[in-house]
């Protein structure tokens, strides 16, 4: 497998683009995605009980089993809480692409991220997908115009291509991402695409995308807050002409590794995008007793808003991981633990078996001054390790959502 430059039109047969429909106040704010024949379609969705129209639509469609011709999102308006009328018109949202690729709309998946509980331009959006899909194409470039269309607060794109030989042939997979604030495991105010010429089922595209969503998207945090709108969603198509993936071979491992590589560098770039995040952060756990406990204390720990808050202004607050680590709900000694804080600028050791450690306060200011910081919690209670990755917080956080609707 190797990274390859390219975005989500990378894969054979995908096509995208972006365009301003009038959603926002001004930029891109509608993005279309489509496949010139119909893919099996796999999705992982938030875990929040409260679902946008584009969610609750989407699960009812995947599981009656068709493939899928195309997707349109839009930013700007989230088309969640809006009652019956936010259903209708994200189906009619559906049926505007559905149309122009000929195909029925349930062969159309949507997306929606925005503001919540605001009305849903319908009538802007369905005109915009009028106009946006003459543009459509399989350059690079329109790649990059969905990826920009699909942001909110966001400050960059987050685009992916990687390719790898499956079965004497090539495979491509592409991905783009929208995250930036309301992140939090088990998903979070992200929508993730990714599209692949790769041959395989729709049960085990499924699969590998289920298993690996819990080690990467649902293992980041920027702010704790689990969105009611998160989607992720691959679509493949078979032009690659590989043999089909239809039992858990040697090609499905390499599809899922390579498939895994995808989904970590857009989550971690999603909080390294975070809303007015300045540093990420890594919080690494090893030597515990069950992977599930390794998974879930680094994740009580990169979601510490008071650890966040001091990797912001850059204090080697030890006890903080410490207490978040005591709260995680995993049992463990704590007189048997060491932390240290790593990054470009050196290591620093902080706890040592359970004893702290009289450490130089501005050497370790220096190492918390970079921009990725990485935190090493040792235990001694097994052989398990995970790693969760988040950012700090920061006065503009609070900036940006003190006036978000705005």
């Amino acid at each position: 497998m190797k990274e390859i430059k390219g975005s989500v039109t990378s894969p054979k047969g995908f096509s995208a683009t972006g365009f301003a429909a009038g959603v926002k106040k001004s930029g891109y704010d509608l993005a279309l995605l489509a496949s010139e024949v119909p893919a099996v379609a796999a999705a992982c969705f938030t875990t929040n009980v409260v679902k946008a129209a584009s969610v609750l639509r989407n699960q009812a469609v995947l599981a009656a089993g068709g493939k899928i011709s195309g997707v349109a999102v839009n930013s700007g308006n989230a088309n969640a809480c809006t009652g019956e009328a936010g259903k209708q018109a994200n189906a009619d949202m559906a049926a505007a692409l559905a149309k122009e690729l000929g195909v029925a709309p349930e062969q159309v998946l949507t997306a929606s991220t925005g503001v919540i509980g605001s009305p849903f331009p319908i009538e802007t959006v369905a005109k915009g997908i009028a106009a946006a899909f003459p543009s459509m194409g399989t350059a690079e470039e329109n790649g990059h115009l969905a990826a920009r269309a699909i942001m909110t607060t966001d400050t960059y794109p987050k685009e992916i291509a990687v390719e790898l030989t499956l079965g004497g042939k090539t495979v491509t997979i592409g991905g783009m991402a929208k995250g930036s604030g309301m992140i939090h495991p088990n998903m979070a105010t992200m929508l993730g695409f990714i599209t692949t010429d790769c041959a395989i089922s729709k049960q085990l595209l499924q699969k590998a995308l289920s298993a690996d969503v819990k080690e990467t998207y649902n293992m980041v945090s920027v702010d704790g807050d689990t969105s009611t709108n998160d989607t992720v969603l691959v679509l493949a198509n078979g032009l690659a002409e590989n043999p089909v993936i239809e039992t858990e071979n040697e090609d499905y491992q390499a599809f899922c590794e390579a498939l895994h590589h995808v989904n970590l560098f857009l989550a971690k770039n999603l909080v390294k995008d975070g809303e007015g995040a300045t540093k990420f952060m890594e919080v690494n756990v090893t030597g515990a007793a069950t992977k599930a406990e390794a998974k879930q204390m680094a994740k009580s720990v990169v979601c510490s808003n008071l650890f966040k808050a001091a990797v912001f202004g850059e204090d080697a607050n030890w006890g903080r991981v410490l207490c978040a680590m005591g709260y995680s709900g995993v049992s463990f000694d704590p007189e048997q633990v060491d932390i240290v804080f790593e990054s470009a600028k050196g290591s620093i050791l902080l706890m040592d078996c359970g004893t702290p450690i009289v450490f130089d306060e501005e050497k370790a200011a220096e190492i918390l001054s970079e921009k990725e910081i990485l935190i090493r919690i040792i235990l001694r209670e097994g052989n398990e390790t995970a790693s969760a990755w988040g950012c700090d917080l920061s006065y503009n956080y609070v900036k940006i959502n003190g006036d978000y609707r705005s």
